[in-house]
């Protein structure tokens, strides 16, 4: 059952129908009467009715678009700066764009596994933004987990013991010498990726940062990027962080995608992790990325 938004508080979603996809996070997102959004006319008001609807459901689905890389980087401007990302490159026309191509022959994908947006950089982005240009006939979902919901979820003693904790991020297992994306090389030769020592560079988070916009509290560390808790011994530290990595994309804090051609999905990175499933093999996936800006979590 749909939930229109001017049932919620009266505010600019009252223009749109929310669809929720899951208890935990998700929701598509369709014009009031119950059509199809057009995000390549979207106005002022139209993009806080989306920052609202993203802020108090985290992912959100908008389907059946038209859209090219300019498009794309046009939406994500409505909500803030683009960002190019430090290791992959765009496309010629946008370089802020990134094409996520898994072809055929290939076995190994992008984001295949739960993250959080670049947690290495000192401000991650606010939001990511990707559009479905071809997918398979089957497979390729992205699951997404509410890390408010898995703050919440922890016992009240775990709660205090992790609000004093920082944790180091960095991209090398990813984008470092003999990371990730330097091994598996050729069997992702559709992406341009740049390995990088600079990738190796750490830095701090807190391990339960605040929205900066609704003041909810939510876990902030990945297996992806997060590499030690700070000041506690190498054991103590992956023992944690084994706790926590599992705790966080538990079913129950999960909602699940599936795209189809002109599909727009709009995440908030300051509340979610994602995984996109590699399951989909012999066949081609063409998606279109782009980053807006954020700031340090804190």
């Amino acid at each position: 059952m749909s939930t229109t938004a001017a049932h919620e508080r009266g505010s600019d979603r009252e223009m749109l129908d929310i669809r929720p996809l899951a208890g935990a996070l998700g929701a598509e997102l369709w014009a009031a009467g119950g059509g199809p959004l057009d995000v390549t006319t979207l106005d002022a008001a139209g993009a806080a009715a989306i920052r609202e609807a993203l802020c108090a459901h985290h992912v959100v689905v908008i389907r059946e678009q038209q859209m090219d890389a300019a498009d794309v980087a046009c939406f994500g401007r409505r909500f803030g700066e683009l960002e190019r990302h430090p290791y992959l490159g765009g496309t010629s026309e946008e370089p802020e764009v990134v094409p996520v191509i898994k072809e055929p022959h290939e076995t190994v994908n992008f984001g295949g596994g739960w993250h959080s947006e670049m947690s290495f950089l000192e401000c991650p982005p606010m939001a990511t933004a990707l559009y479905a240009v071809e997918v398979p006939s089957f497979g390729g979902d992205t699951l997404f987990a509410n890390q408010q919901a898995a703050y919440t979820g922890l016992s009240d003693t775990m709660k205090r013991f992790a609000e004093g904790l920082s944790a180091v991020h960095s991209a090398a297992r990813q984008y470092g010498r003999r990371g990730d994306s330097d091994r598996y090389a050729g069997q992702r030769s559709s992406m341009k990726v740049q390995v990088s020592d600079e990738a190796h560079a750490q830095l701090k988070h807190p391990v339960v940062r605040t929205h900066p916009e609704t003041g909810a509290k939510a876990l902030y560390v990945n297996r992806a990027f997060t590499e030690t808790i700070s000041g506690m011994h190498r054991h103590e530290s992956k023992a944690l962080l084994e706790m926590l990595w599992s705790h966080a994309v538990g079913e129950q804090f999960t909602c699940r995608v599936r795209w189809e051609p002109g599909t727009l999905t709009m995440w908030d990175n300051r509340s979610v992790q994602h995984y996109a499933l590699n399951d989909y093999h012999g066949q081609r996936r063409h998606m279109l990325r782009v980053t807006i800006a954020g700031d340090r979590p804190r």
